[in-house]
């Protein structure tokens, strides 16, 4: 993050924060378990180019972990992807016609019973299932075919953090490995999160959303889902009312109830999904909101608040990294505001739908 006006705020240790500190360290680590061929046999198991269609089954923080999936497949690959609806399977009692696709369930704990029954469906129906976990031993990964460890080790804050960027770096290495790539490009991966872990979080915005009422993030394309996580975020740890859109969304409507004064941080990458939002910028400077962008660098025709991150990497990349400080910002908010990140009300770290 870049040097603030005023000090950094300074949070007592936490769990959240002791988390969010080792993702690294737990980056570094998955990119070994590329070293060692585990994606490069996942995918050839997979075999993508007698897949039809793909599938997407994820429930919360995961479920932003499959769209990030989402963009990768269609982006890189070309395949058709849908995002499951596990009502449809468990409320509805309804099996689909699957056959041949390919069916992918991410969970940190693969323990909710709505995505181990979908699962169970689609794998029925004859769909090639494969799990995305923190949790090897988990009812999901003795569900399918085949179950990427994610190894991000033990979560004890409620939020999900590092489990979530281990998330969305499995997903990278899978459809890289499944495009014939060693996944290399990811070699400064690590590094570039420690950047962002270590550097100061600005104290003046921690006082600023402190106030808030609500909160709009905005992003396109692989930062579209670290807009929805980050708002996550802040939603679960401070209590903020904190919603996430596509830029492309917020035009279409959502824009009109931006008002002057109104705190909105825009996650902008490098890229056409960096340049697609500059407009968005425009407009939400135009309805005189108050805006901080989380990017690399400064967006052209900028001159607010910026939060550095993702410098060096491409966007589908930067998306890892430029999740940390929102959950940084969030973690520290709650503090700020009397409450425990580690433990909001209402929440337990596994989540049992049906």
């Amino acid at each position: 993050m870049t040097k603030s006006s005023t000090p950094a705020y300074s949070a007592p240790a936490t769990a959240m924060a002791t988390e969010i500190a080792e993702q690294p360290q737990r980056l570094a680590q998955l990119l070994r378990q590329a070293e060692d061929g585990t994606f490069a046999r996942a995918a050839a198991a997979v075999d993508g180019q007698r897949r039809p269609f793909a599938v997407i089954a994820a429930r919360g923080t995961s479920d932003h972990a499959a769209i990030y999936l989402k963009h990768l497949l269609e982006v890189k690959l070309g395949i058709v992807v849908a995002l499951a609806s596990p009502s449809v399977f468990t409320v509805y009692q309804r099996t689909l016609r699957v056959e041949g696709a390919l069916w992918i369930a991410i969970s940190q704990s693969g323990g909710s019973p709505d995505l181990v029954e979908a699962t169970r469906s689609a794998r029925h129906a004859g769909a090639f299932t494969l799990a995305i976990t923190n949790a090897a031993d988990s009812d999901l990964a003795g569900a399918v075919h085949l179950a990427l460890d994610i190894e991000a080790g033990p979560e004890r804050a409620v939020p999900a953090t590092k489990s979530y960027t281990s998330e969305l770096l499995a997903c990278w290495l899978l459809v890289e490995a499944m495009a014939g790539r060693d996944g290399e490009a990811a070699a400064a991966l690590p590094e570039r999160a420690e950047t962002v872990v270590t550097a100061p979080v600005p104290g003046d915005l921690v006082a600023r959303l402190s106030d808030a009422n609500r909160l709009l993030l905005v992003g396109r394309g692989y930062s579209f889902p670290t807009a929805l996580e980050g708002a996550l975020k802040f939603v679960e740890t401070a209590h903020l009312a904190a919603q996430g859109f596509s830029g492309a969304d917020l035009l279409h409507g959502p824009i009109g109830a931006v008002n002057a004064g109104d705190p909105v941080l825009a996650i902008v990458p490098e890229g056409p999904a960096g340049t697609s939002l500059l407009p968005v910028l425009d407009k939400l400077r135009a309805a005189d909101a108050h805006l901080t962008v989380v990017a690399s660098g400064r967006p052209a025709g900028f001159d607010g608040p910026l939060v550095q991150a993702g410098e060096g990497l491409p966007e589908d990349l930067a998306a890892i990294t430029q999740i940390i400080p929102l959950q940084r910002l969030a973690c520290e908010l709650a503090l700020a505001r009397g409450l425990n990140p580690d433990a909001p009300r209402g929440l337990n770290k596994i989540t049992k739908t049906r």
